[in-house]
């Protein structure tokens, strides 16, 4: 069964760990360590959230020289992390970097290698932005195919998008090209500060490999019944 990942937007481990006590122990999660809770508490959050048996999504964003790319994700590779990611505007040369550092780290800390994807446009970047502030032309969905297409030559095996590019994103990268898709709320649920969204059944609907979803169960009043009702509707599609 499909796993919806939760996004650990917290400050402190404390609060953490306060959100996990909502969930049986036997239940596994896939969760995602984001810069907010990384910054704050360092490579041990990510160490003790694998030591409960989740699997961890650290959401930093990789962008630098390519070298420096390399030599973070090879450092995050021996904490056994699941996903990694690095921000594909940072061009070809740095996302080969980020698959060469997965995999380097992997052989030299005796693990497996992350799956390596690059953020291709936020969730929260609208038309408007795109064209006046960053000065890219076209829309928003040009501007994420390309990007995802330098992804894909640089070897990465997918890429962060809205889930309303997922389907031209498979047509332009292949049917296995992986789309992580933030940006998920359920049916009711206020958008927050996203302008690029849609719901767990549509999104598996589309095509989605994962999906990342926050307040919705984060800040719930039950985030257990939250997680096992997105759960549900993320696996309810069957083609």
């Amino acid at each position: 069964m499909h796993r919806p990942i939760i996004a650990l937007d917290f400050q402190n481990r404390g609060q953490v760990d306060s959100f996990l006590g909502n969930f049986p122990e036997e239940e596994k999660l896939y969760v995602k360590v984001g810069m907010e809770l990384y910054y704050a508490e360092g490579p041990e959050i990510v160490r003790s959230l694998k030591a409960k048996g989740h699997s961890v999504f650290v959401d930093l964003k990789c962008h630098d020289i390519p070298n420096t790319v390399k030599g973070s994700v090879y450092s995050l590779t021996k904490l056994g992390i699941d996903i990694v990611n690095c921000h594909a505007a940072g061009g070809i040369k740095m996302m080969e970097a980020a698959v060469e550092g997965a995999r380097e780290g992997a052989a030299h800390y005796k693990t497996t290698a992350p799956i390596v994807i690059a953020v291709t446009q936020l969730t929260s970047t609208s038309q408007e932005e795109l064209n006046e502030q960053q000065k890219i032309p076209g829309s928003i969905q040009d501007a994420v195919v390309n990007y995802a297409g330098l992804a894909k030559k640089a070897g990465l095996a997918g890429v962060v998008c809205s889930a309303q590019e997922v389907d031209l994103i498979k047509e332009a990268c292949g049917k296995d090209f992986v789309c992580l898709t933030p940006g998920i709320r359920p049916t009711g649920v206020e958008l927050g500060d996203q302008t690029r969204v849609m719901t767990p059944y549509a999104a598996r609907e589309i095509g989605s490999d994962f999906i990342v979803v926050g307040r919705p169960i984060t800040q719930a009043d039950n985030p257990y019944e939250a997680y096992l009702q997105i759960k549900k509707e993320w696996n309810s599609f069957t083609k």
